[in-house]
């Protein structure tokens, strides 16, 4: 242990401390040892004072160094306000007092008289000047006469074969040539896109043909097939081509508009194999008369031995919904035509109005010349009723038709041979002769002479005749060359068949 700094006393500072308490402890009370034991504890604790002298002073020196900064973290204290001073509360006021209500008697309603309604007069609307649809009488079933039975060998003239028809010695040429492979009939084409094929009085009085086909040699195209074929001993029948139809750009389409029928749509057109056509109105009666005016003509003007509708002489079943067809349902059925074109009582009910026009076309005919033959050439049944609204099964019960000729235009055999078995075919072939239209080809469309060979089997297997469609492509329009062609057709026919001609 370090020694102690009072060398005059002789002892430590801890012995200085006890030697201190215990005499403070034995004595009483006195300045006097008061004064003693004071500078006996300054000279006990003088080492000591300048310690904390120097920790003093290291105090008040960080004290001055931090006081800004702890007056700025703790801001002067504001005094606190003085206690707010709230008004003595008021008592509440007393409740209002309010007079008793009277009651108040509840007047009773009385009924006020209404005015009695009047009808309301109207002005008397303008009547517009629409045709007066005329209902046309439904045909009466005739008995049917029973015809020879006949097997159809025919083959149709088109404005293809205008080169043939327009010149003489290339027609007699051409005749000659179908006597010798035993054909019997030729359909020789007689009105065609609106125009007629002859000079016609009718066609000029309805301002439809500016121009009159006439052969190379100035002369009548139908008068001399007709005379031509006779000489051979084949059957002449005209062919009505076009029937109902007409392209929309012709005379007769663009000079009697209000004779077109129409979809519901509005549009007048349809697209066929000879392109974009507007439609005759069936149901129309001037229509009617300029066919019938047409048809009559051919009949009285030519020794033809009949006359050939084929599956033109109907309508698409989307038209019918121009404004006179539309009246003359409503007039006849007493309710508004339906709006789908499918409704079946819509397509019958136009059906059986092709059907009468027809009757009454068959029954004029038949004044003129009582054994003309009138033939129809439709598509196979199913198609034209429903699709062209052409009931030419109820045609042939009915005796319209004398001769059917039905298109069965396919390549396939099995396809073609199943349409010959159809129970209408099977009923029409008992009543009046029937034949087949097959293609023997087309400019576009060559068809092998086997084809054509194989098909004309299937249909005299059944009884049935044939016609081909059409001349020209009977040698000019298959593979093989025009000899072997004509040598094909020489086996299809090997032995003659006879027609009566119309008297």
């Amino acid at each position: 242990m370090r020694p102690s700094r009072n060398k005059s006393e002789g002892v430590s500072r801890s012995d200085s401390c006890k030697v201190w308490r215990a005499s403070v402890a034995k004595v009483s009370f006195n300045p006097m040892k008061l004064h003693t034991l004071f500078h006996f504890w300054r000279r006990s604790f003088k080492p000591s004072f300048a310690i904390l002298s120097l920790i003093s002073f290291v105090m008040v020196m960080m004290l001055g160094n931090f006081a800004p900064v702890l007056a700025q973290e703790f801001p002067t204290p504001q005094p606190y306000p003085d206690t707010p001073q709230f008004p003595t509360p008021q008592p509440y006021p007393q409740a209002p007092q309010f007079p008793q209500a009277e009651p108040v008697p509840i007047p009773i309603p009385q009924p006020i008289p209404q005015p009695i309604p009047q009808e309301p007069q109207y002005p008397s609307p303008t009547i517009q000047p629409v045709p007066v649809p005329q209902p046309i009488p439904q045909p009466i079933p005739q008995p049917i006469p029973q015809r020879p039975r006949q097997e159809i060998r025919g083959v149709w003239m088109t404005n293809n074969d205008l080169g043939v028809l327009r010149d003489r010695s290339r027609l007699n040429q051409a005749i000659s040539q179908l006597k010798q492979l035993n054909f019997n009939t030729v359909y020789p084409v007689v009105y065609n896109s609106g125009y007629v094929m002859y000079p016609s009085a009718v066609a000029q009085s309805r301002n439809i043909q500016p121009f009159v086909y006439r052969g190379t040699e100035g002369q009548d195209m139908i008068a001399d097939i007709i005379n031509q074929s006779h000489r051979q001993g084949l059957l002449a029948i005209p062919w009505f081509e076009f029937g109902f139809m007409a392209p929309e750009t012709s005379e007769l389409a663009l000079n009697h508009p209000n004779w077109l029928t129409q979809k519901r749509d509005g549009s007048k057109t349809s697209i066929s194999a000879a392109g974009e056509v507007a439609w005759l109105n069936p149901f129309h009666p001037e229509v009617q008369k300029f066919i019938s005016d047409l048809v009559l003509e051919i009949v009285t003007k030519y020794d033809a031995d009949g006359i050939q509708f084929d599956d033109h002489m109907s309508l698409p079943q989307d038209f019918g919904f121009d404004r006179y067809t539309l009246a003359l349902y409503t007039q006849e059925t007493g309710k508004p035509a339906p709006t789908n074109p499918q409704d079946q009582a819509w397509i019958r009910w136009r059906a059986d109005k092709i059907t009468a026009f027809m009757y009454q076309l068959n029954q004029a005919v038949k004044a003129r010349k009582p054994n003309a033959i009138f033939s129809v050439s439709p598509n196979y049944y199913d198609f034209a009723y429903k699709f062209q609204l052409q009931d030419w099964l109820n045609w042939v019960r009915l005796g319209i038709v004398d001769e059917l000729v039905m298109q069965v235009y396919r390549d396939d055999l099995q396809s073609f041979s199943a349409k010959l078995t159809r129970p209408e075919i099977l009923e029409t072939q008992q009543l009046i002769p029937t034949g087949i239209g097959i293609m023997a080809g087309l400019r576009t469309r060559r068809v092998p002479i086997q084809q054509v060979q194989s098909q004309v089997r299937a249909a005299q297997q059944r009884g049935l005749g044939v016609a081909f469609f059409y001349y020209e492509s009977l040698w000019d329009s298959g593979p093989e060359n025009p000899s072997d062609r004509q040598t094909g057709f020489q086996a299809v026919f090997p032995n003659p068949a006879l027609r009566a001609r119309a008297e």
